[in-house]
């Protein structure tokens, strides 16, 4: 039995179809640590720009005459100040208004010869005070408009949740692929290697020791390949997210993984390999079942 398990482990390590699997293993854990990696950046970007938006709006006071637009946006901010669930209220600057919209509406803007609104943004301590605020607003200047950062803000969410779901599907869909691929390697090496497996039978070799060789194998190109493509995609992924980070914007910031996925990202080769290797046991046990 002893001869017969060393002999079927020299034919498995030298067939080349299995050393093939090294690469594909690779292959495959690479693209799927890329994948979770933009699912888990996505996600934690959409619960931060969630959380940010969920209590935030801003006033907007607009009239004609700059007097009556300062004095109706200085009663609209002494009105919030004094309402409960409001954290904080800042009147927008109106220099710094003023030069933000000033490449788009010229030098008129700047002089003020163009009537722009005054703003206000208020920060909440809930979402549910919103509809206070703006009623309180509505009491004081029926004229002024509120505007919640999360409606407008809302198809920005829903197209990172939509990512995040996508990432999750090619996730499963990889993961799938994987296990796929090993059923196929561990088929086409028991039929290459029928004869011998029926030598090692007679040898005395079981059904368990020869699905033992088998899932040897393929965990160990799981763990070569999947060893070379996952440092590889974590390589890349940190330097994409460095760039990210480099660009200053805080929505596209908010991609950037934690140190939560980034634990999840160690442990998935972990678990690719389990995983091949758990395929691999159960479709060389169930071949040889029903052919030998």
């Amino acid at each position: 039995m002893s001869d017969g398990g060393e002999t079927g482990a020299r034919v498995l390590d030298e067939a080349g179809g299995l050393r093939a699997m090294t690469g594909i293993m690779g292959i495959m854990l690479f693209l799927l640590m890329l994948a979770a990696a933009l699912g888990l950046g996505t996600l934690g970007a959409a619960r931060t720009l969630d959380r940010q938006l969920a209590g935030r709006l801003t006033v907007q006071v607009v009239d004609g005459d700059p007097a009556t637009r300062d004095a109706a946006a200085a009663r609209v901010a002494g009105v919030l100040r004094g309402l409960p669930g409001v954290a904080r209220v800042a009147p927008v600057d109106r220099a710094a208004l003023q030069r933000l919209v000033e490449p788009w509406l010229g030098a008129e803007a700047e002089a003020g010869a163009l009537p722009i609104p005054a703003l206000i943004d208020v920060d909440l301590t809930g979402e549910e005070a919103g509809d206070a605020v703006a009623a309180a607003v509505a009491r004081a200047v029926p004229t002024a408009r509120v505007d919640r950062h999360a409606a407008w803000m809302s198809p920005v969410s829903r197209f990172m949740t939509l990512l995040t779901g996508l990432a999750a599907a090619l996730v499963g869909v990889l993961g799938a692929a994987t296990l796929a691929v090993v059923v196929l390697a561990v088929r086409s090496g028991l039929d290459v290697h029928r004869g011998t497996i029926e030598v090692m039978h007679m040898l005395g070799s079981t059904d368990v020791q020869v699905a033992r060789l088998f899932q040897r194998r393929i965990a160990l190109d799981a763990l070569i390949g999947g060893g070379l493509g996952g440092l590889l995609a974590l390589v890349v992924i940190w330097l994409l997210g460095r760039q990210l980070g480099a660009l200053g914007s805080e929505l596209l910031g908010g991609v950037n993984l934690g140190r939560a996925d980034w634990a999840v990202l160690l442990l998935l080769p972990l678990l690719f390999v389990g995983l091949a290797t758990f395929a691999a046991r159960r479709a060389v046990l169930g071949h040889l079942e029903r052919s030998l």
